[in-house]
């Protein structure tokens, strides 16, 4: 009994001084006082302060790869620590980062020749769209033009912002924006409206580069369109000479079923964009590739044409020993298996639920898996129902952290069956109570 008084003391001590001194990523301060201070994690679980074991089923912001506090990823950062643990990466390099590099050309689309490293998933979004619009720049080539998708969300810096949807997350900085030519989100029915309107964009000779999400969309919801809609876009752009930008952020290293979602077009894009599972969810790290015919525009004696962009922490050694090490778990067979394990388990579920009177739609691609609640008001991440769907689920010991009226299911690859049962079993029992209701 003491044990458990002491650990809710714990969590109240912990909450009391986070309210004093932590401001929380899209946490209305008002909601301070529900942070759930977490003392360890191992596996596929968060435990908590006061003792309670929670189920990570969205690999903490789609960033965990093998499971929580890996041994074998924490070994390699720790041996990598007591040799080199930063150095700047300007006039200087170190084999973490070289071999890092070659090994992450060795599996991207063939046509990928350079990596650009930086901080995260936001910074590598903002030095794709400056590699790409310098490449026109130094050439002497007035492209100025983005194109983005309706409901893209790629990052929260000013310039991943500005090709991100407009809407309540953006609406105090649209004055600062640069203007960004949107398509609409590609569906079977709008298929011929689409390429129409969007030929006719980079028929203008304007546009430098289109950045897309490639397959699924995110934070809009994991929606998500087929690989023959994206490869005519991506042709179209092509043959229009236009830059394409594929942010797979989210979508990378194996996440969408491939090792990469570009892999499922013909077409692949000039520069991409990595991060999020690059290292495993361990630390951050960024990496932007780029074709050779990028490089082309940067090769010169004119020093005013070098692209001058760098982070304090670029290539950090440790977070390169980290992506090493979840290269080394990602490639493996028995990690394969476990993604085509988890795929194919999310299908069987997916066709189970779909025409449920509480179901929406189902969406799966991957390890992914999407329940979009039917509700009187519109789909929307500012849906009323998502704060009480978080409620429901925490209550049952599970992490998922629905976008609006949309559960998602995005665990690590290392989730067992029995612990799938379990999340879908509480998924379809939620839908029976809404039903009921």
């Amino acid at each position: 009994m003491n044990g458990q008084t002491t650990t809710i003391d714990q969590t109240e001590h912990w909450k009391a001084r986070d309210q004093q001194a932590v401001w929380h990523p899209f946490t209305p301060l008002a909601e301070s006082n529900q942070i759930i201070p977490v003392a360890s994690a191992k596996g596929c679980y968060l435990h908590t302060a006061d003792g309670r074991k929670i189920l990570d089923g969205i690999s903490s912001w789609w960033v965990n790869l093998h499971g929580h506090s890996n041994e074998y990823i924490a070994k390699a950062i720790y041996e990598q620590a007591l040799n080199l643990e930063h150095v700047i990466f300007a006039g200087f390099t170190h084999e973490p980062a070289i071999r890092l590099a070659e090994r992450l050309l060795e599996i991207l689309p063939d046509n990928q020749s350079r990596i650009f490293y930086s901080d995260n998933g936001s910074t590598a979004v903002e030095v794709g769209l400056k590699m790409a619009l310098q490449y026109w720049h130094n050439q002497g080539i007035p492209k100025k033009k983005v194109i983005a998708i309706e409901g893209a969300y790629h990052g929260d810096t000013f310039g991943a912002m500005a090709v991100g949807d407009r809407g309540p997350f953006t609406a105090p900085f649209h004055p600062y924006l640069f203007e960004v030519d949107f398509v609409p989100f590609p569906t079977a029915s709008n298929t011929h409206s689409l390429i129409h309107a969007f030929t006719q964009l980079v028929q203008s000779g304007e546009v430098a580069a289109f950045i897309y999400e490639p397959l699924v969309q995110g934070a809009a919801g994991m929606r998500m369109y087929e690989p023959d809609l994206l490869e005519e876009l991506l042709k179209t752009a092509k043959s229009n000479q236009v830059l394409c930008i594929a942010d797979e952020v989210m979508t990378g290293f194996g996440r969408t079923g491939k090792l990469f979602a570009s892999e499922y077009c013909r077409t692949q894009p000039d520069i991409m964009c990595l991060s999020k599972g690059l290292t495993g969810g361990t630390m951050a790290l960024g990496v932007t590739s780029c074709s050779e015919a990028i490089l082309d525009a940067y090769r010169t004696d004119d020093r005013m044409k070098t692209f001058f962009h760098g982070h304090s922490f670029t290539a950090n050694p440790l977070a390169c020993a980290a992506a090493h090490a979840s290269l080394d778990l990602l490639l493996t067979e028995e990690c394969t298996q476990n993604r085509e394990r988890i795929a194919e388990r999310h299908r069987v579920f997916a066709q189970k639920i779909t025409g449920h009177s509480s179901v929406a739609e189902v969406r799966s691609r991957g390890i992914i898996l999407a329940v979009e609640i039917r509700t009187q008001t519109a789909t929307s991440y500012f849906n009323e129902i998502r704060n009480n769907l978080y409620a429901y689920f925490l209550s049952r010991n599970l992490l998922l952290r629905p976008l609006g009226n949309i559960i998602y299911l995005f665990p690590p690859y290392i989730i067992t069956d029995a612990e799938l049962d379990w999340v879908y079993r509480e998924i379809e029992e939620l839908l029976d109570k809404m039903l009921g209701e």
